[in-house]
């Protein structure tokens, strides 16, 4: 796994688990922009729509409050990131 992984926060895992950074063997994607800007979220087993659709997180962060979520979707491959994909912030819901 390379090293600039290993100090990321992984959506969904709280920080007081004794290891909340990405797990070998898994995929990830990094959220940009947003209340969850910089986080990890784990993609393993999505099928390929899926990942396509995006996703809704919770996010206490997010305009709603603590009941509100936050939307992601796919966004172009960057080459420029080192094969990670990414997801961009479109807005928050209720």
């Amino acid at each position: 796994m390379d090293a600039w992984w290993v100090d990321r926060r992984v959506d969904g895992v709280e920080p007081s688990e004794r290891d909340p950074g990405p797990k070998p063997g898994h995929v990830y994607v990094e959220l940009v922009g947003g209340p969850l800007d910089g986080m990890l979220l784990d993609v393993t087993g999505w099928e390929p729509q899926e990942v396509v659709d995006g996703a809704v997180l919770m996010s206490e962060h997010g305009a709603f409050g603590p009941s509100g979520r936050s939307g992601y979707e796919p966004a172009e491959a960057d080459p420029g990131a080192g094969g990670v994909g990414r997801f961009v912030w479109r807005g928050d819901v209720p």
